[in-house]
């Protein structure tokens, strides 16, 4: 065959062959979602994501300095009492222990350097320390961080390193098409911007990652939207 023709023929199966779809590519992360059902407007949405967001920029001092100031994990929009699942198997560590997202929490090691947290829960998760769970099988149900179910009812789930001591960027190890759920349910405006280094940290994929209890990360001499907190 010519090499005229041979080229040819590989350049139209190049362009004929379907590349993998972003759920194939994403195979290899370990977790999955904490849902049973699809997301949808009657289950759950995505809310507020990791990171430097706005919201978490503006309150960095009060709610979130324990993050270096960033919003430590994901918030998902769900009514109170939608079944959560494990996101990957694991052992439970604990039900409403010192981790914080009242007004009940659930923490799972999964053994392979990650931890996950379950926080604002509808009620104390019926699981004990030590207590092995499986990917997918419920384990909590979702409430709302002021008890009241129709005020914010969310899950705010986490995923942390390092024995507790770093917060890491969830989307990065769960399998999801992230780009099509960050077009619906967001209450935020998106990420805070330093104009002295506009770029930074501006896609839901390059957050940074937060350590637990040290100095801020985000104290940006030029915000935008600008920075009303003044302490």
């Amino acid at each position: 065959m010519p090499v005229r023709i041979l080229f040819l023929a590989v350049v139209a199966i190049a362009l004929f062959v379907p590349s993998p779809s972003p759920i194939l590519a994403q195979e290899s992360k370990p977790f999955i979602l904490p849902f049973q059902d699809p997301p949808g407007p009657n289950t759950w949405l995505l809310g507020q994501l990791y990171g430097n967001t706005t919201g978490a920029y503006a309150n960095r001092r009060e709610f979130y300095a324990a993050g270096q100031g960033l919003h430590f994990g994901l918030d998902f929009s769900t009514p109170c009492g939608t079944k959560l699942v494990a996101i990957g198997d694991g052992v439970v560590l604990g039900a409403d222990g010192p981790w914080g997202s009242a007004p009940h929490n659930l923490m799972i090691d999964h053994r392979n350097g990650y931890w996950s947290l379950y926080g604002h829960l509808l009620e104390k998760p019926n699981l004990k320390a030590g207590e092995r769970v499986t990917k997918g099988q419920v384990v909590a149900l979702s409430g709302d961080p002021d008890s009241t179910c129709n005020s914010r009812p969310h899950l705010h789930l986490e995923i942390r390193a390092n024995n507790n001591e770093r917060f890491v960027n969830p989307i990065n190890l769960m399998n999801a098409d992230w780009d099509t759920l960050a077009l619906f349910g967001q209450f935020g405006r998106g990420f805070e911007r330093d104009l002295d280094d506009p770029r930074k940290w501006q896609t839901m994929y390059d957050q940074p990652d937060g350590i637990r209890g040290a100095p801020l990360i985000n104290d940006f001499r030029n915000p935008w939207p600008p920075s009303f907190n003044f302490r």
